[in-house]
């Protein structure tokens, strides 16, 4: 390990006073590329979960699968650049976030249901997401450049974060490529039995293992899979079957740009709908924040820091838009990788977004991920999803769990962020042949008694149906609302735990500030 790592000044040494590469190091170059790409690896399955998601349920031909892949990753490369040279600074990589997923999926299944446009449900569906995504990051840019989220941040809780992040992950545990009547369980079985093994029993046996174990059951059951389907055991068409031929027919080279795939659509209530994936990717980085910071060694981080990290997100949010990916946001299985190998440089990230963005535009990349067959994307998606859910709910260690008040509001928060999402399925799934779910629920509340004709308005119908359809945004409405009403002191809420490991506000300078900071700054290196 090095010794006298930099830290911002002020801060005191937290307990992971450990690393071997502090955020303000620089390792030599060739390392620093092995290094950054590690680091990438860790989130590389998560980053390609979700355009396969989305791909698949958008309907979009499979030809255009490895550039809307590759679009992915030149996003995810550019917001850490932009993130860790303009924005809060912390070795946090950015990447497809699953908090906006399940909005994204609302949107999609509303523009699809109702599509006006004359043009293919696709292109019509990810025109609309693309213009919901938007609309509803600029306010994310409001909410971190104005300080509102440092403002709140006394009504944002441990108790209002952790139920939160665990719906992201538990409102996806019903993806078609686990839970498909035609799945192939013991692929699956395979793809979920090597990641536990390579993660949790051999972690301590090499840095290998502990480092890629994702990649290392992926890689092992995807390689099984097509010696599988080489061997005839298993038939094109079904579940587990790999083509690989179509992997040498995508272009060598795909050029992800802006509007690629059209002029994106406004309409405010897709937009409405969108900002409760939003609002809780602000939640979910709020969160990241603070324990990047712990990882890394330096102090919890400043009102201007988050604010600071929200706005850049919010603009990335508006950069993915505009090419056409769902979003960008803060990465937990990053920061993990931080505690796993001691490495919270700064630059390494940065080298490592570097190669990112080029891998993006390579077609054969995008056309092996989308090989994957679904058996083994299912797998992985019960070890990701799962994760997700015990990030959430680790936050959980800074509150009272001994208090009523605080069992109640988690427990209800999390009933509700499952219960109501069902309840907009099922009503999906009730409407007449030819009406979507969408139009079904409007029609419904218009007949409600008194109120129906305010409730039965397409603006106010669809934003309900999409933010009720959205398990993190009912999950975390209902805790704000229960948090902050119901009478508990700020350290059994974790409030206090959370402030006294906090940095000082003028440790961290923004982008702007560092420009003509003197050699002596005691904060140049931020």
């Amino acid at each position: 390990m090095t010794e006298n790592h930099e830290r911002d000044a002020g801060s005191e040494p937290t307990e992971s006073d450990f690393v071997d590469y502090g955020i303000d190091e620089r390792p030599p170059l060739g390392e620093s590329i092995l290094l950054g790409v590690q680091h990438y690896l860790t989130m590389v399955g998560a980053n390609i979960a979700v355009p396969l998601i989305l791909a698949g349920a958008l309907g979009m031909p499979e030809p255009l699968w490895p550039r809307f892949i590759g679009t992915f990753f030149v996003v995810s490369g550019i917001a850490t650049l932009a993130q860790t040279t303009l924005g809060n600074r912390y070795p946090i990589v950015q990447g497809a976030p699953f908090s906006m997923l399940a909005p994204a999926l609302a949107v999609v299944g509303v523009v699809q249901a109702t599509n006006p446009t004359g043009m293919a449900d696709w292109r019509a569906a990810l025109l609309g997401l693309q213009g919901a995504i938007i609309v509803a990051s600029l306010f994310e840019v409001a909410i971190g450049y104005f300080g509102l989220l440092g403002r709140l941040r006394r009504y944002l809780s441990p108790v209002v974060i952790g139920p939160t992040i665990a719906l992201i992950g538990l409102s996806l545990f019903d993806a078609p490529q686990v839970t498909a009547a035609t799945q192939n369980w013991p692929l699956l079985f395979v793809t979920l039995a090597l990641i536990t093994l390579f993660s949790q029993y051999l972690d301590s046996r090499s840095r290998v293992f502990a480092l890629f174990p994702v990649l290392l059951g992926v890689v092992a059951a995807y390689a099984l899979a097509v010696a599988l389907s080489l061997a005839g055991v298993y038939a094109p068409g079904t579940s587990g079957y790999v083509d690989v031929t179509g992997i040498f027919e995508a272009p060598a080279v795909v050029v992800p740009y802006p509007l690629q795939w059209g002029m994106p659509q406004f309409e405010a209530s897709l937009a409405i709908g969108m900002l409760a994936g939003v609002g809780a990717s602000i939640i979910e980085s709020f969160g990241d924040y603070h324990a990047v910071a712990r990882l890394s060694g330096v102090g919890a981080p400043s009102e201007k820091r988050i604010d600071h990290g929200i706005g850049m997100e919010g603009l990335m949010n508006v950069f993915s838009g505009l090419m056409g990916a769902s979003g960008s946001t803060s990465y937990s299985e990053n920061i993990g990788a931080i505690g796993l190998t001691g490495v919270a440089s700064r630059y390494v990230v940065q080298v490592g977004a570097v190669v990112m963005v080029g891998v993006g535009f390579v077609g054969y990349f995008g056309a092996a991920i989308r090989s994957i067959p679904d058996p083994v994307v299912g797998g992985l998606y019960v070890a990701m999803f799962g994760q997700i859910v015990a990030v959430g709910l680790s936050n959980l260690k800074y509150v009272d769990l001994d208090s009523s008040r605080n069992i109640y509001v988690i427990g209800v928060s999390l009933f509700a962020g499952l219960a109501v999402p069902a309840y907009m399925g099922n009503v999906a799934a009730a409407a007449p042949d030819g009406m979507g779910g969408a139009a079904f629920f409007r029609q419904s509340l218009a007949n409600v008694a008194v109120v129906g004709p305010v409730l039965g308005t397409k603006l106010v119908a669809d934003t309900v149906y999409v933010i009720g359809g959205t398990g993190m945004a009912v999950g975390g409405l209902v805790a704000f609302v229960l948090d902050n009403t119901i009478e508990g002191t700020r350290a059994e809420r974790g409030l206090e735990a959370w402030a006294e490991i906090a940095e000082d506000e003028g440790d961290f300078r923004t982008a702007f500030e560092r420009f003509g900071a003197d050699d002596t700054d005691p904060v140049k290196g931020d």
